[in-house]
């Protein structure tokens, strides 16, 4: 195989969700140039349609915490490009920073049906088919704090956790029967504009817990989402890949 066939994605189809900024527009952009054609699936429906229209893709509002709305942007994106090959659940909030007793029960609420019920969902809207076609390709975006669990960010490090847990039962349920695989990733704090939405005091721990003393770039976590749903990875899957900056100690 010539060199530049590796880590092909022409004529796959990849959805990413949250991909209007940040980690998922980078994610985005990464497997456009790798071949793929994609999908991005946002709240933003402008965000999403501008980021789409940089490459010729295709933008979908879609609010991944509700049913309905993951079947009708799901559905779109069939229509338009055919069967899916690649999922890139890339779509998380933080929610609210305070203590644990300093936040209420909607807190909680916002956060899981986002980072969470919103894996489930877009998840179980894709595998059918991945399962009838014997291929298909998952990533979750979870996080290093899903491992190790940031303090004034509870929802947000518990759906985090909850994430690779449903990455690797799911991994579980569809190995061998095929090749479809499911990972997860665990991204350190990288840049992108979510940060400002976090405490600094809570942004300069996370920077503090990390061993390269820098916070991590959206192209580097694109390049590694790029090999997990490449047909090379093919014996890999239930895995929760770091890309933490050497902060992971497991």
């Amino acid at each position: 195989m010539d060199q530049e066939q590796f880590f092909s994605l022409t004529n796959r189809v990849a959805v990413v969700t949250g991909g209007g900024q940040g980690i998922g527009e980078g994610i985005a952009g990464r497997l456009h140039s790798a071949g793929a054609k994609v999908a991005i699936l946002d709240v933003n429906h402008d965000a999403a349609n501008s980021v789409a229209g940089s490459f010729g893709g295709m933008g979908v509002e879609c609010d991944v915490s509700c049913t309905l709305s993951v079947k009708a942007a799901i559905d779109r994106v069939r229509e338009r490009f055919g069967p899916i090959d690649i999922m890139v659940n890339n779509a998380g909030i933080t929610g609210k920073t305070a203590h644990l007793w300093e936040l209420d029960e909607a807190d909680l609420d916002r956060v899981y049906a986002v980072n969470l019920k919103g894996t489930f969902l877009m998840c179980r809207a894709v595998i059918p088919e991945m399962l009838a076609r014997r291929y298909g390709r998952i990533v979750n975006v979870a996080s290093i704090a899903g491992k190790e669990g940031n303090p004034t960010l509870v929802p947000y490090s518990s759906t985090k956790a909850g994430v690779i847990a449903l990455t690797k039962a799911l991994a579980k349920e569809v190995a061998g029967q095929g090749d479809i695989t499911v990972n997860s990733i665990a991204p350190g704090v990288v840049r992108t504009k979510i940060l400002d939405t976090i405490a600094p005091q809570t942004v300069q721990y996370m920077i503090s817990k990390i061993p390269m003393g820098r916070t991590g770039k959206i192209e580097e976590v694109a390049a590694l989402v790029h090999f997990l749903v490449s047909s090379e990875a093919s014996f890999t899957t239930g895995q929760c890949y770091d890309i933490s900056g050497g902060r992971a100690t497991y």
